[in-house]
């Protein structure tokens, strides 16, 4: 039996920028903690006041080395960042293959960053299922900017666009798949496009190719509409860094006055309200008479007795009975 963790006091805690308080938060929200509900209620009242960054993009196209300069940049400003770096999950032990991104170790000391690597564990998307949840928990904690980078997964990565105030798609020259991935979905979740490793050959040919896609997209759309900007960086040497900051911060004030702001965080928190419903009913759904109506159901449909929609219609009303 777990023992019993005094959340206030976390929370309390966390808020006072003390690391151990926000890691043990966020792995409560991970390890799915019976206390989770309670730290939620704790947190919900000191969130809503982080700018939410993600990053996204093709397989190496320099995502964590845009991170770490981006959080150099932000922190130059004065700014408290946390990091989100959603890695592949080990086979073995679940856990982030990357660990605490070695990439981003120069911040490792400086104690108004937060890094946390959190495992996918099987979740599409590019996205761990908890991160909306650990998200609060950066938010909460005092983190003025928090950026997502998301494992590479292409198309997929559309999801990101649920959490972030600005989404920043990442290419580079000279990969073939970068502006296919673009094609395929990523395109339209693009709030900046970030042209990183600028000083390779190609980089023109790249940025023309947007261009001509923005463009496209501009024709299929009404009503006003955000450009995204194309800002070319060489994050490596730190280069380029201010102006996707200036981008960023154009595209936030973009959003204010458009009022489209509080409509992203809405969206957010109803897409997060819907996947937490959806679990319970799983969860449910899985102790109904122990699992035998969803067998024995199953059995009938195989059997050509019922069809799947009656079926479900049977499986929904067992969930209110077993309410009543």
């Amino acid at each position: 039996m777990p023992r019993s963790v005094d959340v206030a006091d976390l929370v309390h805690r966390a808020q006072a920028g003390q690391p151990r308080a926000v890691a043990r938060l966020i792995s409560m929200v991970e390890d799915a903690s019976p206390q989770l509900r309670e730290v939620a209620e704790a947190l919900a009242p000191h969130t809503g006041r982080a700018q939410v960054i993600g990053l996204t993009g093709a397989p190496g196209v320099g995502k964590s080395t845009s991170t770490s300069a981006l959080v150099s940049a932000f922190r130059s400003q004065g700014k408290r960042v946390g990091v989100l770096a959603v890695d592949p999950s080990s086979p073995f032990s679940g856990g982030a293959l990357l660990g605490d991104r070695v990439r981003m170790q120069e911040h490792a000391t400086d104690e108004a960053v937060f890094i946390r690597s959190m495992a996918t564990r099987g979740h599409l998307g590019g996205l761990a299922w908890a991160t909306p949840q650990a998200l609060r928990v950066l938010d909460a904690a005092g983190c003025d900017v928090v950026l997502i980078e998301t494992v590479g997964v292409g198309q997929s990565e559309v999801e990101v666009v649920q959490l972030a105030d600005t989404t920043l798609v990442l290419l580079a020259p000279g990969m073939g798949d970068g502006i296919q991935a673009a094609k395929a979905g990523i395109l339209e979740v693009a709030d900046v496009f970030v042209i990183n490793k600028a000083d390779r050959d190609g980089a023109d040919a790249t940025e023309r190719d947007l261009k001509y896609m923005i463009s496209l997209g501009r024709r299929e759309r009404s009503g006003p509409m955000w450009r995204p900007p194309i800002v070319r960086t060489v994050a490596s040497r730190g280069e380029g860094l201010d102006d996707v900051v200036g981008a960023i911060e154009q595209h936030r004030t973009w959003l204010v006055d458009h009022g489209e702001l509080e409509q992203r965080r809405r969206r957010r928190a109803e897409a997060e309200i819907e996947a937490i419903s959806v679990e319970r009913l799983r969860t449910k759904l899985g102790y109904v008479h122990g699992g035998e109506a969803l067998d024995r159901l199953a059995k009938q449909v195989v059997a050509g007795q019922i069809d799947p929609y009656t079926a479900a219609d049977q499986l929904i009303e067992g969930l209110h009975a077993e309410e009543a």
